[in-house]
């Protein structure tokens, strides 16, 4: 291991490392080019790529975000300028209505929809041929990321993956965001999401036996009347059962890293996996603090440093560039058009949120 995580003194306990991104990182701003695919089904994702669209001769790394997360999120932010600067294609595909526009069909996304990343993953590796591909997932990025390794096995068409602060068994972080101050994370996230829903609903038409939102006030709750009936799912249990990552793990095949805090607000330790169920080239890395996606280190608040921008691509290197190799970092000449993109998606959003763990 390159660096172990060793939490700041200024910034100890779960709930401090977990909100402090949020609250005070001075965060990179990259600029950021969109791209839009078209599904099968009608629908479209969108990704967003770091200074310029990808080139050819680069490795490319997909970085899948947490709930109600964007690229405007500060640790995607963080990441993404991390990853453009190691000289690779550094993007975010935004889950379906993640990109702040409402998308087209009633289901949404959830934390075993697979598909999608699959049809991503699908083009980018035909457009990038030899050249290595990466993916990186945080939180409920990392159950959908991990989920779909197992469900590859040795198929997977990618040379690494990390996966950060994971609630792999979903039913269990329903659980912990009931308790304590947990519930103030339950109670941002519901209302992101309640917020997004009445949004769509205007557009779309989203078939409920609930009408009044409000109502829904727990995770399960929301699963049971919404990410259930909208996906496919007997319920909210099933959907729990069916979703989680944790029994995709023995599966996986790909060199995968894993990155957990055991005093997660967003997880009970109990969920986390133990070292047996996971096959030979999946590593864990367990740290008694770190949050939920924050691994704050750094001597002063003002000399904060974001460990996870540190350690991602330091993992990465030697596997999607083995040589030492590192091509050129990007500089804003490299896209003008992505930058004049990129200032008009700096504008708030409707409907978008940006500080979601």
């Amino acid at each position: 291991m390159d660096a172990p995580f060793e939490p700041a003194w200024w910034c100890r306990g779960a709930h401090l490392q977990t909100v402090w991104p949020t609250c005070f990182r001075r965060t990179p701003r990259p600029p950021l080019a969109r791209e839009r695919l078209e599904l099968p089904d009608g629908d479209f994702l969108d990704i967003d790529w770091a200074f310029r669209m990808p080139s050819a001769g680069r490795p490319t790394v997909l970085v899948l975000h947490g709930l109600a997360g964007s690229s405007r999120s500060p640790y995607a932010r963080g990441l993404l300028a991390a990853l453009a600067r190691e000289g690779w294609n550094a993007g975010l595909m935004h889950f379906r209505g993640c990109s702040g526009e409402p998308n087209r069909l009633a289901r949404s996304y959830h934390s075993g929809e697979t598909g999608d990343l699959e049809q991503v993953v699908a083009v980018l590796h035909e457009r990038a041929g030899d050249t290595p591909l990466a993916l990186v997932g945080i939180s409920l990025g990392g159950n959908v990321l991990l989920k779909w390794l197992g469900e590859r096995g040795a198929s997977a068409p990618v040379r690494a993956a990390v996966a950060v602060s994971v609630p792999f068994v979903l039913a269990r972080a329903a659980d912990r965001l009931e308790v304590g101050p947990s519930r103030l994370y339950q109670w941002y996230l519901l209302r992101c999401l309640r917020r997004s829903l009445e949004i769509k609903r205007r557009r779309v038409n989203v078939p409920l036996a609930v009408e009044n939102l409000a109502r829904l006030r727990r995770f399960r709750d929301f699963d049971e009347h919404v990410t259930a009936p909208l996906h496919g799912f007997r319920g909210a249990e099933h959907y729990y059962a069916a979703a989680s990552s944790r029994p995709f793990l023995s599966r996986i095949a790909v060199p995968t890293l894993i990155i957990q805090a055991r005093d997660d607000p967003f997880l009970s330790p109990d969920a986390i996996p133990d070292a047996r169920e996971l096959p030979d080239g999946v590593k864990l890395e367990l740290y008694a603090n770190g949050g939920h996606a924050g691994f704050i280190a750094g001597g002063w608040p003002w000399r904060a440093r974001y460990w996870l921008d540190e350690r991602v691509p330091a993992y990465l290197r030697a596997r999607v560039a083995p040589s030492g190799a590192r091509p050129a970092s990007p500089s804003p000449a490299d896209a003008p058009a992505a930058r004049s993109e990129a200032r008009s998606m700096d504008r708030p959003a409707t409907g978008a949120w940006d500080s979601a763990p």
